[in-house]
C-alpha cells in the first residue's frame, strides 16, 4: 500500500483538496510528483506525508473545510468511528510527563503509547517521531502538539489508538505561537485514510473548542476522557 501511486484526482481524493490545488503544489516543488503527459502522479507515503504537514500548517478557515471533507467522506463509507473519543484508554494517559525537553518528550510519549500492548516496533515508532520533528514540528499551537510517525506504516500497531501525555511544565518544541508544548498527542493509525482525519479532527478540538482548558482542568484520566468526549459532543460539522 506505501508505494502506491496516484494520479492527480486519486491523490486530490485521498487528501480531500482541489486537484488544481495540490497540482499547483506539485509545480512548486511542495511535494515529490512526476508530470507524464497530461498527468501528475503520486507516490502514496510521500504524499501523505505531505498532507500531514500542509494539515498541520494550515490556516484555521483551511483547516474546517479539510476537516469538514473528511467527516462528510467518512459518513458516505458508514463509519461509525467518524470521532475520536472512542481511541482513548485511560492506560495510555500520563498526567505527569517528566520531560523538560522535545528529545525526551518523544521518548515518553513512545514509552506511554506501548504501555498499551498495541505497539508492534516501540524503536521504529521512536525513530519515526523524531523524524517527523525533524521535518517539522507537530506542535500547533494552543499548547498542543500532535506527535505522529513521519511516514505512515499500518503495520506498526495492532490497533489505532491516542495516546495522550500532559507535561508538568511547558516545553519548547517549535509551535507556531512562539509559546511553549504541554499536551501532547501521539496518533497511532493503521489505516492511512483514518489517519488524516483524525489529525484534523484533534487539530480543529484544539482549535475550535475549550479542550485545552478541560484537560488542564483533568485531575485523572477519566477527567481527559470526559473532556474529550464532551467536547466532541458539543463540536459537530
Amino acid at each position: 500500500m506505501s508505494h502506491e501511486v496516484f494520479n492527480l484526482k486519486q491523490a486530490a481524493e485521498h487528501v480531500h483538496l482541489a486537484p488544481n490545488e495540490l497540482k499547483h503544489a506539485a509545480q512548486r516543488g511542495e511535494i515529490e510528483a512526476t508530470e507524464r503527459g497530461d498527468d501528475w502522479y503520486f507516490e502514496h507515503r510521500a504524499l501523505d506525508e505531505w498532507a500531514q504537514r500542509n494539515l498541520l500548517a494550515a490556516s484555521a478557515r483551511d483547516l474546517a473545510a479539510q476537516h469538514r471533507a473528511m467527516a462528510e467522506a467518512r459518513r458516505r463509507l458508514d463509519k461509525a468511528d467518524w470521532g475520536v473519543a472512542g481511541l482513548f484508554s485511560p492506560e495510555t494517559i500520563d498526567l505527569a510527563v517528566q520531560a523538560k525537553a522535545k528529545a525526551g518528550i518523544l521518548r515518553d510519549m513512545t514509552d506511554l503509547a506501548d504501555r498499551g500492548g498495541k505497539v508492534y516496533d516501540v524503536d521504529g515508532l521512536f525513530k519515526e517521531l523524531v523524524a517527523r520533528e525533524a521535518a517539522a514540528s507537530t506542535a500547533i499551537g494552543e499548547g498542543v502538539a500532535l506527535l505522529h510517525p513521519r511516514f505512515h506504516d499500518p503495520y506498526m500497531f495492532e490497533e489505532s489508538f491516542i495516546a495522550y501525555g500532559r507535561s508538568d511544565r511547558p516545553v519548547f518544541f517549535g509551535a507556531p505561537d512562539g509559546e511553549g508544548t504541554r499536551h501532547f498527542f501521539l496518533i497511532c493509525s493503521t489505516d492511512h485514510r483514518a489517519h488524516l482525519h483524525i489529525l484534523a479532527r484533534l487539530a480543529v478540538l484544539a482549535h475550535g473548542t475549550n479542550l485545552v482548558e478541560r484537560l488542564v482542568a483533568a485531575e485523572d484520566a477519566t477527567g481527559v476522557l470526559a473532556a474529550i468526549r464532551e467536547c466532541e459532543e458539543e463540536f459537530r460539522v
